[in-house]
C-alpha cells in the first residue's frame, strides 16, 4: 500500500524533484503542502550552507570549543550565522537542522507508516554486544509499529490514565511527607527555623528516587523500596548507573562505538557496565513480578495488577523479551528526564513568586470544586498545565528532535533527498523572538492565550514516534506540583542565573539552590 502511494506520487508529477534539482530547474514547486516563493528556485542539496565539508576538522573545533557539553548554545549561534536551515558533519555524525515550526510540519508529515529518529549509536552498540533485544526506543520497521501499537494501550491511552493517577499520587504525598518531617527535624520545634535550605544537588537525589518510585509504581506495581526510610542499594546503583549511561552517551554520537570498543575506551567499559545494570535490575523487578504473582495464585486472595507490565503480560502479545527490553527502555529513560525537568521548574517558580500564588489559588479552587477528587482537578488546572509547558519551553530535556523523511522534501528552498537525518532544534526554536514573545521570559501564560502554537512545543517529540513515557510523565509533573505549592512556597537565592550543559539531556550548569517554606511558616 505505501509502496502504490509512493508510485502514484512520483506519476503524478512532471519529474521526480531529484531529476529538478540536478538539472537546475528554475520554476517554483510545491511539496506537502510548503509553497515556494513565485519565481524561486528549488536549490539543490549541495547549496545548503553550513560547515560540512571538514567533517574530521570539524570533530576536532567541537571537542576544542566543548561542543559536546554545549551543543544547545552553538545551535542557536548557528541558526544566527546561517539562517532558518543548515547542514553540518562533525565526524560521522551528518544532519540537517531547522528551526521554522512550518519546516517542522513538513519533515513530520513526510515521516511515513514507519518513521524513524536517529538511534543513539552507544546503544544500539551496546545490545548488538550484549545480544540484548531492541526495544521500541530502537526499533525500526513493522516491528517497531507492532510492538508500538500494543505499547500505546497502555502507556498512552487517555483512559487508562486514571489507573496512574492514584499510584502516582500516592509516591508524591509520601515525598511531600518526607520532606516535612525533615523540615520538622531541621528546624527542632522552633517556627522561624521550619524551612529547608537545600542546594539542586542535593535535591537531585530525592527527586531522582521520587520518579523512580512513581515509574515503577506504574510499570511493575511496586516501589521497590524506594522512598522507604531505607533505600534498597540495588535501586539505588540502578539510578546511578542511569546517570553513568547518559554522561558516557555524547562522545559516542561522534566517535563510533566500535572504534572505542576495539581500543577499550573507558567510557565504552563504563557505558557497558551501566547497561548491564539497567538491565539486571529490569530483570529483577519481572521476577518480582512472577513471583508475587505466583504466591497471589496460591495463597487465593484476588489482587489487582493494575501495572504496565502485567496488563501487557496477562494479554500475552509480545514475547517476554521483547516487553522486558521496552519497560528496560521506560524505565532508564524516565529518571532524570523528569527530575531534571522537575527541578527546572521548581527554579522558575522560585524566581516567579507572584505565580506561585496563582498556581495555589488555581489548585485550592479546582480541589474544592472538586471535592478533592484528584481526578477531577487534574482536568481544571490550565495555568498548571501551561507551566509545565514553559517550563519545557525554555528548558527542553533534549536539544532536538529528529526525523529521517520517507521521500524527497523542500525545506526552505532546498531540496532534501529522502532518509536524510533532520533535526528540529526545540531548544533554539524556544529561545527565538520570531516563534515566542520576549522569549526570556518565563510566562505560562503565553500557553493560555491566542499567541500562535502550531509545532512550537516538541519537547516529547511528535506523531506516532512521540515519547512513550510522556502521559506518566506529565502526569507526574502535574501532581508534584500540586502536592508542593499546596504545602510549600518555592524560593531561591535572587540574582543567581542558572546555564545549562549538555550530557545527552540538557542540565543546570551549577548548582541551584532551594528554600522551601511550609505554607504555615512565617517569613523572616
Amino acid at each position: 500500500m505505501l509502496a502504490r502511494k509512493h508510485l502514484h506520487a512520483s506519476l503524478s508529477r512532471p519529474r521526480s524533484l531529484r531529476a529538478l534539482c540536478r538539472l537546475d530547474d528554475t520554476r517554483p514547486l510545491g511539496h506537502h503542502g510548503v509553497h515556494t516563493a513565485p519565481g524561486s528556485a528549488v536549490r539543490p542539496y549541495s547549496e545548503l550552507p553550513g560547515n560540512w565539508k571538514n567533517n574530521w576538522f570539524n570533530l576536532y573545533q567541537y571537542w576544542k570549543d566543548d561542543g559536546i557539553h554545549n551543543i544547545h548554545n552553538i545551535m542557536l549561534s548557528n541558526f544566527q550565522k546561517y539562517g532558518p536551515i543548515y547542514r553540518e558533519k562533525i565526524g560521522t555524525y551528518e544532519n540537517i537542522n531547522i528551526i521554522d515550526p512550518t519546516d517542522s510540519a513538513t519533515l513530520f508529515k513526510a515521516e511515513g507508516l514507519y518513521p524513524e529518529r536517529f538511534l543513539v549509536p552507544a546503544w544500539s552498540a551496546y545490545r548488538d554486544f550484549r545480544n540484548k533485544p531492541y526495544g521500541v526506543l530502537l526499533k525500526s520497521g513493522e516491528s517497531w509499529r507492532h510492538d508500538r501499537l500494543i505499547l500505546n494501550k497502555e502507556a498512552m491511552a487517555l483512559e487508562l490514565m486514571e489507573s496512574f493517577v492514584p499510584l502516582l499520587n500516592e509516591v508524591g504525598q509520601d515525598f511531600i511527607k518526607r520532606v516535612q518531617a525533615k523540615i520538622q527535624n531541621s528546624g527542632q520545634g522552633l517556627p522561624n527555623k521550619c524551612v529547608l535550605d537545600l542546594s539542586q544537588q542535593v535535591l537531585t537525589r530525592p527527586l531522582r528516587l521520587l520518579v523512580s518510585a512513581a515509574v515503577c509504581h506504574v510499570l511493575y506495581g511496586t516501589r521497590l523500596g524506594l522512598l522507604q526510610d531505607f533505600v534498597d542499594p540495588e535501586s539505588q546503583r540502578f539510578i546511578d548507573a542511569v546517570t553513568v549511561m547518559f554522561e558516557t552517551t555524547p562522545l559516542m554520537l561522534y566517535i563510533p562505538p566500535s572504534f572505542l570498543r576495539r581500543i577499550n575506551a573507558k567510557v565504552w567499559q563504563n557505558h557497558v557496565r551501566a547497561w548491564d545494570f539497567i538491565f539486571q535490575h529490569a530483570d529483577k523487578c519481572i521476577q518480582n513480578f512472577y513471583r508475587d504473582m505466583r504466591l497471589n495464585q496460591k495463597t487465593g486472595p484476588e489482587r489487582d495488577y493494575r501495572s504496565i507490565l502485567s496488563n501487557i503480560l496477562l494479554k500475552n502479545k509480545m514475547p517476554i523479551e521483547d516487553v522486558k527490553a521496552s519497560i528496560t527502555e521506560m524505565m532508564a529513560g524516565g529518571v532524570d528526564t523528569t527530575s531534571i525537568t522537575l527541578q527546572w521548574a521548581m527554579y522558575e517558580l522560585a524566581r516567579a513568586p507572584g505565580l506561585q500564588d496563582q498556581l495555589r489559588s488555581e489548585i485550592l479552587t479546582a480541589k474544592a470544586a472538586s471535592q478533592g477528587d484528584i481526578l477531577k482537578t487534574l482536568k481544571t488546572v490550565p495555568l498548571l498545565k501551561a507551566t509545565v509547558k514553559e517550563t519545557l519551553r525554555l528548558h527542553p530535556v533534549a536539544v532536538t528532535v529528529q526525523r529521517y523523511p520517507a521521500e524527497d522534501i523542500i525545506l526552505q528552498n532546498y531540496f532534501i533527498p529522502a532518509k536524510t537525518l533532520v533535526q528540529v532544534g526545540i531548544y533554539a526554536m524556544g529561545r527565538d523572538p520570531r516563534y515566542f514573545h520576549k522569549p526570556e521570559q518565563f510566562n505560562p501564560q503565553r500557553w493560555l492565550n491566542q499567541e500562535a502554537k502550531y509545532f512550537r512545543l516538541l519537547g516529547f517529540g511528535f506523531g506516532p514516534r512521540q515519547c512513550l513515557g510522556r502521559r506518566i510523565a506529565e502526569l507526574e509533573m502535574y501532581l508534584f506540583l500540586i502536592n508542593m505549592l499546596e504545602n510549600f512556597k518555592i524560593e531561591s537565592k535572587r540574582g543567581a542565573e542558572v546555564g545549562t550543559t549538555f550530557n545527552l539531556i540538557l542540565l543546570p550548569d551549577k548548582p541551584i539552590y532551594f528554600t522551601l517554606r511550609p505554607i504555615s511558616a512565617p517569613n523572616p
